[in-house]
């Protein structure tokens, strides 16, 4: 499947990527990632994914460098529950989706593509498949991710 999309991800994944872990890099302001980060928590930060399959996809991941769920303590499991709840709540007042597909993949072969633990909420809606789809194979994303971070900030300050 193809995409019609202005974020150039081929050149992501084709490219040379800067040293150490994309979302360390992240976390720690680092000029060589694009930083997309709508909120954060003392353990965590929900960043709006700069490659996103449906406006409003977001990533949710500790601060902590960790590969696997069950590294997390159960403080940070309860932190990231509310925060899962927070996020639902503002993508329902900011992009008001008709559901949501909520998970992890951990691992290479899982099509984990960053070795840092990371949990995916993206937004699903009604008749998403559109011409391009049924004709050419490709999606159409009609959001840039920096413009779901502008409204994302607003839904989660509230």
């Amino acid at each position: 499947m193809g995409y019609f999309f202005n974020f150039d991800k081929i050149a992501y994944l084709r490219g040379k990527r800067p040293d150490g872990c994309i979302l360390c890099l992240v976390r720690d302001g680092s000029e060589e990632v694009a930083r997309l980060i709508a909120a954060e928590t003392a353990n965590f930060v929900v960043s709006v994914n700069l490659y996103p399959y449906n406006p409003g996809h977001l990533i949710l991941f500790p601060k902590r460098h960790v590969r696997d769920i069950r590294e997390l303590s159960a403080e940070e499991r309860r932190e990231l529950d509310a925060l899962v709840d927070r996020c639902l709540g503002a993508l329902d007042k900011s992009h008001a989706p008709g559901g949501y597909n909520i998970g992890y993949n951990m691992g290479l072969v899982a099509g984990a593509s960053i070795d840092h633990l990371h949990l995916h909420i993206i937004p699903r809606y009604p008749r998403e498949i559109g011409i391009a789809e049924l004709i050419a194979g490709s999606r159409v994303l009609v959001e840039d991710p920096r413009d779901t971070l502008a409204r994302l900030k607003t839904a989660l300050e509230n």
